[in-house]
């Protein structure tokens, strides 16, 4: 009988051993699964609870007292015929199509210059490269806000004096308010594209660009048709995470002139807070419907553009 309890309890703990063993990884995503269900899903969930409500902070719609009430699709509807959300939606895409240019081709010009044979003292401007990334992004912005100052002896001004020309009003002119979000924008996410650049240029072949350079092509020729096919997929990549990056910037604006000048540069993240805590009577419904819109719009943007740059062809095919 003790016999028969020992091997009972042996097998017992050998299909125990068995199942852990078989689900370690579950248990090793289960921490990553919690952190995202209390700071990721949870809130999404109640954003989109949030959207088809009514409510604000006073009664009867008091969402403070839990008296928000249930409307439907009537937040979505608004927003769709607000032509204030159709401007921010416009001004947002044309400052994520700018910025990733610029961002991009900055980027690649400077990881470029750095893995130039010609380059000297490459490791410490390497270090300087990526300083950016080591500044709270507030205090760039506050700095760059600050060169774009209106007065007459701000940083920008001054240079513009001193070159013959007049002191220049950056942030009560819409597209000069918007050229400076696109500036600030490249200084705050250029490392990333110049680190992400450095690492592909280390991978092309020195081979290939010798070969070209026997058939007498010039350095614009051997970028053309060999370094830019080379480097092309992870600069892809590292162009549409800076893109989404782009597409939910609201610190620029804040800081700068609150999406101004009037609303006229209020990106979709920027627009959609200041419906909720901007105006004397916040509107938490419609902005959670904003940020929903948003929210999709984002995930579509990443879809399609992995989908159809064939990014993740090849993952799992090991």
């Amino acid at each position: 009988m003790e016999n028969a309890n020992r091997t009972d309890y042996r097998e017992r703990t050998s299909s125990v051993q068995r199942w852990v063993r078989e689900n370690a990884g579950l248990f090793l995503v289960l921490p990553g699964l919690f952190l995202f269900s209390a700071f990721m899903f949870y809130p999404i969930l109640y954003l989109l609870y949030l959207s088809f409500m009514r409510a604000t902070n006073a009664p009867p719609t008091s969402i403070h007292a839990g008296n928000e009430q249930f409307i439907g699709l009537e937040n979505y509807v608004t927003i769709l015929a607000d032509p204030s959300f159709w401007n921010s939606m416009g001004v947002t895409w044309l400052f994520v199509a700018t910025s990733v240019a610029l961002k991009l081709a900055f980027g690649i010009a400077v990881a470029l210059v750095l893995t130039s044979d010609r380059a000297r003292g490459k490791r410490f401007m390497r270090s300087l490269v990526i300083l950016p990334m080591g500044l709270p992004a507030v205090f760039s912005i506050t700095v760059w806000s600050k060169i774009f100052d209106n007065a007459r002896y701000s940083l920008a001004n001054k240079v513009l004096l001193n070159l013959g020309f007049e002191k220049v009003s950056w942030m009560t002119e819409r597209w000069l308010a918007f050229l400076t979000y696109n500036v600030t924008e490249v200084w705050l996410a250029y490392p990333f594209i110049v680190i992400i650049t450095v690492s592909a240029l280390q991978d092309v072949p020195d081979a290939l660009h010798d070969a070209a350079k026997v058939d007498g092509a010039g350095y614009l020729a051997r970028f053309r048709h060999v370094t830019l096919p080379a480097i092309k997929r992870p600069v892809m990549f590292g162009g549409i995470l800076t893109a989404a990056a782009s597409f939910q910037q609201f610190l620029i604006p804040f800081i700068f002139n609150d999406g101004g000048p009037g609303e006229a540069n209020s990106l979709l993240i920027h627009y959609g807070y200041t419906e909720a805590f901007g105006n004397t009577s916040p509107a938490y419904g419609k902005a959670a419907s904003i940020m929903m819109l948003t929210l999709l719009f984002i995930g579509a943007f990443m879809w399609l553009n992995v989908k159809k740059g064939k990014l993740a062809d090849g993952v799992g095919d090991r």
